[in-house]
């Protein structure tokens, strides 16, 4: 970490924060609004830290948005995205070569592949340089962050979290967010579909308790391999040792069997009592809502160690943009060549920060028969964690950079009908809120790689259509209509909500000459003129299944939040939002320097 903050410095990707700042609210807030600045603004170093409840002063620093651009990616990988994946495509794709010298070459490369796998040393480790155990065990100690006022605690957000399977045959690193309980409890956010959960299930079976090793720090580069969509099994550590070139130097936990990277600043060891779950949550999420409570493993932690000279990294979730904006970038580049063997007229991909990730993808074919987009649907949704992927978009070769989003756009609504919508069920991410149940729901893809012949509607303007949208719904309080210059604008109405959408839609057909695609979201907390924030909210509030509707040349999608009226039972959550008396603490502080406009654009509040 020490080496870390020196190449950030060097590189003027660093900001110091030296005034007192409080581990409960202010440091993730200020994290938080660093990020929404152009190009992810600076890594933030607090060497100036408290907690303010216990009135203890930490010695170590905290580091948040270290990945937090593109730039700063780069540096942490010491080499560019790209030639990673190019590594990683020419692997998969080696043959025996012909010939003597191209064999000796080959055989070159392969003995340098020796270096990517995991060592296991004896070596005297810096990362065990302060120990506590049994009792003088205190997570306290650790300068761990409560970043939203509604959250259930103090969550660790950039934990290396170590497993290995009954047997260990297998072994994992993964990154879940860890609340403290209390000094010696961590409750353990792995979802059901992760490899830890299915380690967690062979212990639980077996009536043994489950050892788990956190560690926090050393190499950025192992935060990165903890979330990197490797298939089961397959140790993430392997991808430090191909990009890095080097192994990575492991040594035992001092209570558990499990190894760590020797140089790690901050290792918790302790044990799962698998017949023990406990309360976890809520928890202001990187969906922009808060995940609400629900029963997780326990950890018992048997000791803490850690260097003398150590940094607490932590990372900051709620409201995109944000730091996984980048990590997420790194990691689609990197693994595009694997999801290529799934899906082998793929050609490219990407997922719109704005939608957080699951919530949407657009992906480019090469389209070679009649229901080839669907079949890359069924393969999308069959593959790992794309498997939870709501809503897909797929597109072919001549459609334009799938990050040019408004050229896109108007390309995909220039060839848009209603038959080119699929709607189906599957499984979902466990922070998915809007389905009607957790787990599963609706899904939703669009084959945009045929050019339908599209009729254009008879356009009003915002005024006029409003007007005659209010004489049918009375509830509808203002509207703006986005893409006109293309054959299916979208309409989207901010309504007082007093009954299912499915009404406010069918009320509309009379309107059908003037309208094709028409989103409900609701007039509290929503800015119709914000397509940024807009895609973020609808992305996230629409189950397919039960809201999209189609009458016609008419497509509705309602985006509004849930309750009894749409015989939603689940509880909904609330938005992520920073606290404005902390805003303003901090700005009194002169620390707070997020433009007002950027304020109001991502909806901080």
């Amino acid at each position: 970490m020490q080496k870390t903050v020196e190449l950030l410095r060097k590189n003027d990707e660093l900001r110091v924060i030296e005034r007192e700042l409080d581990i409960y609210l202010e440091i993730p807030h200020l994290a938080y609004a660093e990020v929404k600045k152009k190009d992810g603004g600076k890594a933030l170093l607090f060497t100036n830290v408290v907690d303010k409840k216990s009135g203890k002063k930490f010695e170590e620093n905290v580091l948040m948005n270290v990945f937090g651009s593109y730039r700063r990616c780069e540096l942490l990988f010491g080499r560019t995205i790209e030639s990673v994946a190019d590594e990683i495509t020419k692997l998969l794709h080696m043959k025996m070569p012909a010939g003597f010298f191209n064999k000796l070459s080959m055989a070159s490369e392969l003995f340098s592949l020796k270096n990517i796998f995991p060592k296991r040393t004896n070596m005297k480790a810096s990362c065990q340089q302060i120990r506590y155990l049994d009792d003088a065990v205190d997570l306290y100690k650790i300068p761990v962050l409560t970043t939203w006022e509604q959250d259930g605690g103090p969550f660790i957000t950039m934990g290396q979290t170590y497993t290995q399977s009954l047997d260990g045959e297998m072994v994992n690193v993964g990154m879940y967010r860890l609340q403290i309980y209390d000094k010696n409890h961590l409750g353990l956010h792995w979802q059901i579909h992760k490899d830890s959960s299915h380690f967690f299930d062979q212990y639980q079976k077996a009536g043994k308790k489950m050892p788990v090793t956190i560690a926090i720090g050393g190499d950025p580069l192992y935060t990165w391999c903890a979330t990197a969509p490797l298939p089961y099994g397959v140790n993430e550590l392997l991808m430090y040792g191909l990009i890095k070139k080097e192994n990575a130097k492991l040594v035992k936990s001092l209570t558990n069997p499990l190894y760590i990277p020797h140089d790690v600043d901050y290792v918790i060891e302790g044990w799962v009592d698998t017949a023990e779950m406990r309360i976890e949550g809520p928890f202001g999420d990187h969906t922009g809502y808060y995940t609400l409570e629900e029963p997780y493993p326990v950890l018992e932690v048997s000791a803490i160690t850690m260097k003398k000279e150590r940094t607490y990294l932590a990372t900051v979730v709620g409201k995109p943009p944000l730091e996984d904006k980048y990590m997420g970038w790194a990691t689609g580049k990197i693994f595009f060549p694997l999801l290529k063997t799934t899906a082998p007229d793929l050609l490219d991909y990407h997922m719109p920060e704005n939608c957080g990730f699951h919530n949407l993808i657009l992906a480019k074919m090469q389209p070679l028969y009649k229901g080839h987009a669907k079949q890359f649907m069924h393969a999308f949704w069959g593959a790992g964690q794309m498997s939870f992927v709501k809503h897909a978009i797929f597109l072919d070769e001549k459609a334009p950079n799938l990050e040019s989003y408004e050229v896109l756009s108007a390309y995909i609504l220039d060839r848009f009908t209603p038959k080119s919508l699929y709607i189906t069920d599957g499984i979902l991410d466990a922070l998915d809120h809007s389905s009607p149940e957790a787990l599963v729901g609706g899904k939703l893809g669009i084959d945009a790689t045929a050019a339908n012949k599209v009729e254009a509607p008879n356009l009003l303007g915002d005024e006029e259509l409003l007007q005659k949208i209010q004489e049918l719904i009375p509830d509808a309080l203002t509207l703006h209509q986005f893409m006109r210059r293309t054959k299916n604008p979208i309409t989207v109405i901010a309504i007082r909500k007093t009954k299912n959408a499915k009404n406010y839609f069918d009320a509309l057909l009379p309107l059908s000459m003037h309208l094709r695609v028409v989103v409900f979201v609701d007039a509290f907390k929503n800015d119709i003129h914000n397509a940024y924030m807009l895609l973020w909210r609808v992305t996230n509030n629409m189950d397919a299944m039960r809201d999209v509707f189609i009458s016609g040349l008419m497509v509705g999608v309602d985006g509004t939040n849930k309750n009894a009226l749409d015989g939603f039972e689940r509880r909904w959550p609330d938005d992520v939002e920073c606290t404005p008396s902390v805003v303003e603490s901090l700005k009194s502080k002169g620390v707070w320097d997020l433009s007002e406009n950027l304020y109001e654009k991502f909806q901080l509040t």
